[in-house]
């Protein structure tokens, strides 16, 4: 556990910093603002590639949904501790580099904007680091490891996500790129961060013989309501994600018609 967590300390940060030094040699023409916020994303998308990968292997291994083991299921738990709370501060670095213009130091305002932009966000790495953690270490005892692959598998959108916000940086949303990632990113959202509910209760049905719709009554009522807490951000994430899309999708035929 210790060792995993101090690779974890080391490497996220470690990779923010070798990224944003790389970067700022190889485009001097890049404010330090957009250095930052390139590496974030980058660090962001390799997390997600290791979560993902992790998912796989795990799923993989439990043909018992329940009963099954994988040390991974534990193991990267503490390996994405030191990720949440550096990619907490990377965040906040963000919108101080985008606001450094206005405010050299780090102040008071600043945090306080970063609070209200991200509050959602911030919300979601507190969840996950003092509720999901304690959950997935502890209080669920040996039982499990299947459904934490699942949710490690929602990571597999976050690099198109990611993409996509390097190009709206980068001022490239007119691209035949953006628009795929877009369709990609829709795709990968709702398959791994929505979808991936039912099929976990399709999985657990299957094993115990029962239909997907008697599965909500023949488990505990906390497990629906930490599902439904989970899949609420989600939903909300997805539909912004279909505005977004549909702005996009209606602007290009309107320019091409004028």
């Amino acid at each position: 556990m210790l060792l995993t967590l101090a690779w974890g300390s080391l490497f996220f940060p470690g990779l923010f910093a070798l990224c944003t030094w790389g970067l700022r040699r190889a485009r001097p023409a890049w404010s330090d603002s957009d250095c930052v916020m390139i590496s974030t994303r980058l660090v962001s998308s390799v997390q997600a590639v290791l979560a993902t990968g992790s998912g796989i292997v795990i799923i993989r291994s439990c043909s018992d949904v329940i009963t099954d083991r994988h040390w991974l299921a534990r193991e990267y738990v503490w390996f994405l501790i030191p990720y949440m709370i550096y990619d907490s501060y990377a965040m906040y670095l963000c919108e101080w580099y985008r606001t450094r213009d206005q405010n050299h130091r780090h102040s008071l305002t600043t945090f306080r904007n970063f609070l209200s932009k991200n509050r959602l966000m911030v919300a979601h790495h507190a969840v996950i680091l003092f509720v999901l953690v304690p959950v997935a270490q502890r209080l669920r005892g040996d039982l499990g490891d299947f459904f934490v692959g699942c949710i490690f598998m929602a990571e597999l959108s976050t690099p198109f996500v990611s993409l996509g916000r390097v190009l709206i940086q980068l001022k490239q949303q007119h691209t035949l790129l953006y628009k795929v990632n877009g369709i990609l990113t829709l795709t990968t959202f709702l398959s791994c961060r929505i979808l991936l509910f039912p099929f976990m209760y399709w999985s657990y049905g299957q094993q115990q013989g029962l239909s997907p719709l008697r599965v909500p009554f023949s488990i505990p009522f906390y497990c629906n309501v930490a599902n439904a807490f989970l899949i609420a951000p989600q939903i909300y994430w997805f539909s912004l994600l279909c505005k977004k899309a549909t702005r996009l999708f209606d602007t290009a035929p309107a320019k091409k018609d004028g």
